[in-house]
């Protein structure tokens, strides 16, 4: 079979979409023989009927329906192949790389992705969430470009920073569970006969290093999504976003509790925005960051408020 061209994936879509070869030559803008004779040499190549040519209008053969769904892909791809093409010349990034604590929140996120991918089409983003320090490392080893991480991570000489949003850390037990019986503080040794789940991870950033952990029998977890899963079955007590659980609060799933040394100011995380200081971001991630500011902490990244952050 000789080597096929893309002019002849192009030919084939277009008297596919425009119904016949008339019409396909008037909008290629060549002569109606010329259009036949490349569907010809097509079907030629490939040794099958793409059209069935015994009505007034050509249809697809069985073959044809077949073979057109490859050929709009073939078409896709070098046309997503030619924008990336482009992109690159003009110094775009080949993607953007981010990564989030697994306690920010989402939705902000999800609505920053959907206006990055209407601005830089050909730009994919890759995602990552990661628990406490091992989300830092991913964008202080050049991993990721961005990193959503809490203010604790990203406070090193290494990064540059900027101020997003705030999240509270809520103390949540199962209905059952027995701390959730206790109406009104709950004295530390009383929190020492239950189990608390503990997010955690392997990172060196946190090796050793315990945030909030206040019993002394505790369950060692790098999930958010698994913590709250063990706690809805009561299999522990725990801090959690306030924004993750809220739904179970209201509907009775989860109850608040109060431990007596639970300190809800400390246990507010101010969450930021990181990337490494020395190095320069391209268009598409230097968007990434002015649009996450403005949408989300609602002020200029790298700014005058930075040291107050």
């Amino acid at each position: 079979m000789d080597s096929l061209t893309l002019d002849q994936i192009q030919i084939l879509l277009t008297v596919v979409d425009q119904g016949s070869f008339s019409k396909a030559a008037k909008k290629l803008n060549r002569a109606q023989s010329a259009v036949t004779y490349g569907i010809q040499k097509l079907e030629a190549q490939i040794g099958l009927p793409l059209f069935d040519r015994t009505a007034y209008r050509p249809s697809l053969t069985e073959a044809g329906r077949t073979l057109l769904l490859r050929a709009r892909r073939i078409a896709e791809e070098t046309n997503a192949f030619r924008d990336a093409a482009r992109s690159l010349a003009s110094g775009l990034e080949a993607e953007l790389t981010i990564v989030l604590d697994s306690m920010f929140p989402m939705p902000p996120v999800v609505e920053a992705l959907r206006a990055f991918t209407e601005r830089f089409p050909s730009v994919p983003p890759r995602v990552y969430v990661q628990p406490l320090g091992a989300a830092a490392e991913l964008v202080l080893d050049g991993t990721c470009m961005i990193g959503l991480l809490p203010l604790i991570f990203c406070d090193i000489a290494l990064l540059g920073r900027f101020p997003l949003l705030t999240i509270d850390l809520v103390p949540v037990a199962a209905p059952d569970h027995p701390l959730a019986q206790i109406d009104g503080p709950i004295e530390t040794h009383v929190l020492h006969q239950h189990v608390q789940l503990v997010l955690t991870d392997r990172s060196a950033l946190t090796a050793g290093r315990d945030y909030g952990v206040l019993s002394g029998r505790t369950w060692r977890l790098a999930d958010l999504g698994a913590k709250q899963s063990m706690l809805l079955a009561g299999l522990g007590w725990g801090n959690m976003p306030a924004h993750m659980v809220e739904d179970d609060i209201a509907q009775g799933r989860l109850k608040v509790i109060r431990p007596v040394e639970f300190d809800a100011p400390r246990a507010r995380l101010v969450m930021c925005g990181a990337t490494l200081a020395d190095h320069r971001l391209g268009p598409a991630g230097q968007w990434m960051i002015e649009h996450l500011a403005d949408s989300i902490g609602r002020r200029s990244p790298f700014g005058e408020d930075d040291s107050a952050a």
